[in-house]
């Protein structure tokens, strides 16, 4: 079987094109031991989608996601994850789809702070996720990110808890959460915003089921994200993602998405 793994273009990789390019090495490297045939691409060199039987991508540049909705929509080829799905991933998408599934997510209401996030897309520096003490300073940052000509964007209360940050495999029963504060790796640092972890007492498996149900409607096998979990156990949403680098756990991460190819 031929398979086309895709990597993302740098841009959407901030401060962690290694880790993304070592997670798509891992998997291929166990496709390669079942007897596939497999090659590796960056996507911004990407000129035209070659034959092959599946595709593993973690491209999201447009012309990427279009290219790869041909191919999956005339049933050339399977890809993962689906191109419309990653597309979904943009945070006013999935803050819509967040809302018809019924995830729990932050209130738009707080007294500790909002965050501004990007919406048309995934973040791609410090400045497209932005954290603001009060009102004011939310609409300044908001003023800021429309200058530079981002006019989609989504607003959330923050929430005080533990930031506890995931990752699944759907269909495969892998799923693992750390707490970044615990080894201290972070890409903006926005995640000491929290401080240290408490590690409170939550149900996991209502988390994970969470996150499957989001994953399925999103359109996505390949995901991530973090949540918050509070004092009392309850827990919200705050970010949901295509194919993380899965860093702390990337070994058992690329058998389970190396599977898929037989799902």
């Amino acid at each position: 079987m031929k398979v086309l793994m895709i990597q993302r273009a740098p841009q959407f990789s901030p401060h962690s094109v290694e880790k993304d390019r070592a997670i798509l090495e891992a998997v291929g490297t166990r496709l390669s031991a079942l007897g596939h045939q497999v090659s590796i691409v960056s996507e911004d060199s990407l000129a035209e989608i070659p034959s092959c039987d599946v595709i593993f991508t973690m491209g999201r540049l447009p012309e990427t996601l279009e290219a790869l909705n041909a191919v999956a929509t005339h049933g050339v080829c399977r890809v993962i994850n689906s191109p419309q799905g990653v597309a979904s991933c943009a945070r006013c998408r999935l803050e819509s789809i967040m809302a018809q599934v019924g995830t729990p997510v932050p209130p738009k209401e707080g007294l500790d702070g909002y965050w501004l996030k990007r919406g048309d897309a995934a973040a791609q520096s410090e400045d497209d996720v932005q954290f603001a003490p009060d009102k004011t300073s939310l609409e300044a940052k908001i003023r800021q990110m429309t200058q530079r000509g981002i006019t989609q964007y989504t607003v959330s209360a923050h929430v005080v808890g533990d930031l506890v940050k995931f990752y699944g495999v759907s269909g495969t029963g892998f799923f693992r959460y750390y707490y970044p504060t615990d080894d201290g790796d972070t890409k903006f640092s926005d995640e000491k915003r929290n401080g240290s972890a408490c590690h409170y007492p939550f149900e996991l498996s209502a988390v994970q089921t969470e996150s499957e149900r989001l994953a399925e409607a999103v359109g996505i096998k390949v995901y991530g994200g973090d949540c918050i979990v509070r004092s009392d156990g309850s827990f919200c949403l705050i970010d949901f993602n295509d194919w993380p680098s899965f860093s702390r756990c990337r070994e058992e991460a690329a058998e389970a998405i190396a599977s898929l190819v037989e799902l």
